[in-house]
């Protein structure tokens, strides 16, 4: 999936899929100017229509395997 990291607003457990209601690790801005949330799952399954009418792409699906443990990069 093409990924732009946008520094600003990352995804938090508040932000929810539009599909499903899990929560969301992408954010989809549209080049027609509003956004989606998808889950892992969901933003895989609709990975070739979504890089079709995406502006950006923040992928933060990498938290999913993560260590919990691991320091955060920002600190």
């Amino acid at each position: 999936m093409t990924t732009v990291l946008t520094p600003a607003s990352p995804l938090t457990a508040a932000d929810r899929c539009d599909r499903c209601g899990a929560q969301a690790y992408l954010r989809v801005v549209l080049l027609s100017g509003g956004e989606l949330l998808f889950c892992a799952h969901h933003g895989r399954k609709f990975e070739p229509e979504l890089k079709k009418i995406a502006a950006e792409i923040q992928d933060e699906t990498e938290r999913l395997t993560a260590p919990k443990d691991a320091p955060d990069e920002e600190s």
